[in-house]
Formats: C-alpha cells, structure tokens, sequence
C-alpha cells in the first residue's frame, strides 16, 4: 500500500523555549528520499519524534490526503510509519536473531513460524548481518548495533520510514552501503523515507529531495542542486563554501572557513591598521 503524508504548522517546544515553528512538509511521497539537513539544534530529531507521534505537537497532518484527527487517525498514523532514534541504547540480553524477530513479530502476531523466521534471515542476509545472528547485542560495536536497529526497523514492515542520523556511528564502507539500500527500499518497496543527516555532500547524492531548517523553521525545501547553494551554507551554517557538480552531476560542498574565522581575521585587519 503506497502511503503520503503532509505536515502543515507543526509547532513544538519544551516550556517557553519553541524548538519548531510552524514547519510545513509537501507532500512525502512513497518511492522518494527525502533528507532534513541543518546544524545542531536546528529541531531535526524534534521534527521526527513529532511525526512519528511520541511528542505532542500543534500540527496538521494528512495521511493519504485525509487529516490526522481522530485516536483512531493516529493509532494508524503509527502503526504505518516506524521511527529510528539517533542513539540505539538497547542492550537488552537477546542475540541479533531475537531482537529482529521480536520487533518483527510486534507489528504482526506472536505465532511465530517457518516464514517469520525466514523473514528475519532474510532481513539479516539483506543488511550483511547474518554472521551476526547468534551474537548478543552487548557484545557488538555501536556501528553494528546501528545497523541492528535498521534490521529491527525494516522487521516492522513501515510504509513511512523515519532515520534520525543512522549513518553517525558508521564507517565510510557502511555509511554507503546503508543509503544505497535505504534508496533501493524507497524504490523497490515504495516506502516513504525521511533521513536526518549532518553530512551534506551524502544528502545531495542520496536524496531526491532535502527539507533544509533553520532555527526550527523550514528554510529550503527542494531539489538538492536547488537547495545546496553557498547562500544557504552562508545563512543557515555560518560557513563560507563552494559548491560545485561532481561527475555525476550532484551537488559538491567544499567547506573553506567559518563566519566566525572571517570575522576573527576583518577584526585582526582593523587592529592591526589602527
């Protein structure tokens, strides 16, 4: 079943401090990657825990083109899209096996099988995990228990898929090998997928689109040729950068130098002259 969904307004804060103001999402379509960018603190993770329904936010969504209104709505908001945190603290006493076949069978029934049991298999041998399947979770890496939460994530079967930085604790090998899939299942599975990522130059290659925030608003949202432009590195990172076409035609980010070390060099200029 293809599933859209559609963010208008949405408003978040903890107390008095308002961590996303009135973001709006276009239409999130199944078949598309669509990657948040900006810097720390820009409501990225907020925006996610948001969508996903695990924060209270002020907020229109439509699911399929029909609002999320009723508990009814939202209970089916949740059963239809599976989040993934940034931090995978799980050190539970279970070998990758089980703990892929528990977050399978939560979102199916407890009866557990020959095919549930080739699904798990089947997940683990997708994601180079199969030589892990009898380990425990405390006897593993953090980039292999990343990677162990995609598995448990892709278990659940979503049709929205949510990834708040899932790239962070792996090696450059598994950063490419995790987003080649993660663009395979949006195309194969027609899965709407959102990803959260700090690196830019992985997001413009990656993404069929990018939702770039500031300050906890929207300030870019398109095509990443469109939205990775030195303007916007000026604006919303504070740093100056070119950006140029690699030889496949996606955007390069180069970084040169930060705002903070321009202004440091104009004022070291300006002393040194008087």
């Amino acid at each position: 079943m293809d599933v859209t969904l559609r963010v208008d307004g949405l408003s978040f804060g903890y107390g008095s401090r308002l961590v996303l103001d009135g973001v709006s999402l276009a239409v999130l379509c199944p078949g598309e990657v669509t990657a948040v960018v900006g810097p720390n603190a820009a409501g990225k993770s907020t925006l996610f825990r948001c969508i996903a329904g695990l924060l209270p936010a002020r907020a229109s969504m439509l699911l399929n083109g029909q609002a999320v209104r009723t508990s009814e709505d939202r209970r089916k908001l949740r059963r239809l899209v599976t989040y993934l945190p940034q931090e995978y603290a799980s050190m539970a006493a279970l070998t990758v096996f089980e703990v892929v076949l528990v977050a399978r069978q939560q979102s199916a029934s407890w009866i557990v099988g020959e095919a549930e049991l080739g699904q798990v298999a089947g997940i683990l041998d997708e994601l180079n995990l199969d030589h892990l399947a009898l380990r425990y979770l405390s006897e593993l890496s953090g980039g292999q228990r990343q990677m162990v939460a995609v598995a448990q994530a892709l278990a659940r079967e979503p049709r929205v898929l949510l990834l708040d930085e899932p790239t962070s604790s792996l090696d450059l090998q598994r950063q490419l090998e995790l987003l080649h899939l993660v663009r395979r299942l949006a195309s194969e599975r027609r899965m709407t997928i959102l990803v959260a990522l700090h690196d830019l130059n992985l997001a413009g290659r990656f993404a069929d689109r990018l939702v770039m925030l500031h300050h906890g608003t929207v300030y870019a949202d398109g095509a990443p040729a469109d939205v990775l432009t030195e303007l916007s590195l000026w604006q919303v990172y504070g740093v100056e950068a070119r950006v140029e076409r690699d030889q496949d035609g996606f955007p390069r980010v180069t970084p040169l130098r930060s705002l903070r070390d321009l202004r440091g060099h104009q004022e070291t200029l300006v002393a040194e002259a008087v």
